[in-house]
């Protein structure tokens, strides 16, 4: 009996090998090899010289003990897949990291990554692929945190299937035809990070509970479509960030639950018709659907919805953000608060929409009075202001051709989707709805079947 128990607690216990020995066999391979590592525990740092295939069977560990990066890959055309990959170092001076790739055309993929200060690290490391990793960092200050991912001058690039959690940024600088697809951000600073970036799409992402879902700033030329960013409410907390890039489009994405959903600043930087769109997103339960700045110019934002947010659209400064299109082509955006009536059923509200309350005139330029909101002052300014005509201030902006019904959008279909989400994005809907319902059987009027536009809303997402 006791030599059975022994045998089982041999078969359970981990294999510990020595870091050199790991090393020892690495460096005695031949270029272009393939090294196939079982269950066991290796001592790095490890450091690969030669084009290799490290291959880990039944999730192998690699682990630094604290010190320095885990795993550093010199060499071209390597590839990294199935370890644990755990404990690197902790100092920010050295950006100690789990994985450092400083050659070209290298996978890093189905990766777990535990206790590490900074994740993936891609220095000038052209053509890779980071595939089905799971990341997260050590548990410190999110700002001592290092990057859960980082590209640093690394073209044409693929980021897919990721999740990425508690960990401080993903980054993707100075880096251009990249692809970032159906990964997973949550719980960290900025879900992703872009700075003087060119040629970048993003599809099918969740980015949820970070500070920021995704910050683009000095580039040109981005596609996001079909992501969900939700609750993303930090000290900024944007879904989506935007400075002064270029040559953009924003389609089919959900913005939920953020303190703004989409934050424009110097965006497009030219003002080339067409060059800057936003369409079938849909805006909904946002403390602001989009804050603007007054020196925007530009952007085509037609065939989105604005259910539910506390303000629609913000003006950050005086005055209104002209220049911006809200339709084309007889066919504008769909608003949840909007209260004019479609007597020819031709599916647009025979009055413009327009943006013109007093109290969200007056937070906008003063944002401290936001304290006030839902507060007997916010009501008493806006009895006033309907009272008094005269008190109005100018129309932030307007759209000429409301749409009655909302517009269908898919959440993200490669991610999981989020139950709260549907159901914050339903429940705004049909609150809408109904409110639509007893203003149009208080005055009589024959609206469109609201409750119809609510499903088609979410159909695709269920």
């Amino acid at each position: 009996m006791i030599t059975i128990f022994a045998m089982l607690a041999f078969v359970a216990a981990p294999l510990h090998v020595r870091g050199n020995e790991f090393q020892t066999r690495i460096d005695a391979a031949a270029p272009g090899e393939t090294i196939e590592v079982g269950p066991g525990i290796y001592h790095g740092a490890i450091t690969v010289k030669k084009p290799l295939k490290l291959i880990g069977r039944g999730l192998p560990v690699i682990d630094a003990g604290g010190k320095g990066d885990v795993l550093i890959l010199q060499a071209h055309d390597c590839e990294v897949r199935g370890f644990v990959i755990r404990n690197s170092g902790d100092s920010l001076d050295f950006e100690n990291a789990g994985v450092r790739v400083l050659g070209k055309n290298t996978t890093v993929a189905d990766n777990r990554f535990e206790n590490v200060l900074f994740g993936i690290d891609l220095k000038a490391a052209p053509n890779c692929r980071i595939i089905g990793n799971h990341i997260t960092s050590k548990a410190l200050d999110i700002a001592r945190r290092g990057d859960a991912l980082r590209l640093f001058r690394s073209n044409d690039c693929l980021i897919e299937d990721n999740v990425i959690q508690h960990g401080r940024d993903a980054l993707l600088w100075y880096s251009n035809n990249i692809t970032v697809r159906r990964n997973v951000s949550r719980h960290n600073r900025y879900g992703f990070h872009m700075m003087f970036a060119n040629d970048v799409t993003l599809e099918d992402n969740v980015l949820s509970d970070n500070s920021v879902g995704i910050y683009l700033m000095y580039g040109r030329k981005f596609t996001l479509r079909g992501n969900t960013l939700l609750r993303n409410r930090g000290p900024s907390g944007y879904g989506l960030g935007m400075k002064e890039i270029d040559a953009y489009t924003v389609e089919g994405n959900v913005f939920s639950g953020n303190r703004v959903g989409c934050y424009v600043d110097g965006s497009p930087y030219t003002r080339k018709a067409g060059n800057a769109t936003f369409t079938a997103n849909t805006f909904a339960c946002n403390d602001i659907g989009m804050t603007m700045l007054t020196a925007v110019r530009g952007n085509r934002i037609v065939g989105n919805n604005f259910v539910d947010n506390i303000e629609q659209v913000a003006v950050q400064g005086r005055g209104a953000v002209a220049g911006n299109e809200f339709a084309v082509g007889g066919r504008g955006n769909f608003w949840g608060d909007y209260g004019g009536y479609d007597a020819n059923h031709d599916g647009m509200g025979d009055q413009p929409y327009r943006a013109r309350k007093l109290f969200e005139s007056l937070v906008d330029r003063e944002p401290r009075l936001r304290l006030l909101l839902f507060s007997p002052a916010h009501d008493a300014i806006e009895f006033m202001a309907r009272a008094v005509p005269a008190v109005q201030p100018e129309a932030k902006f307007s759209d000429p051709a409301p749409l009655m019904q909302p517009v269908t959008v898919a959440v993200a279909s490669g991610a999981p989707a989020s139950p709260r989400l549907l159901a914050a994005t339903a429940a705004g809907l049909i609150a809408t709805a109904a409110l639509v319902g007893v203003a149009a059987f208080g005055v009589g009027i024959r609206l469109p079947s609201f409750r119809t536009g609510s499903r088609a809303i979410l159909r695709g997402a269920a």
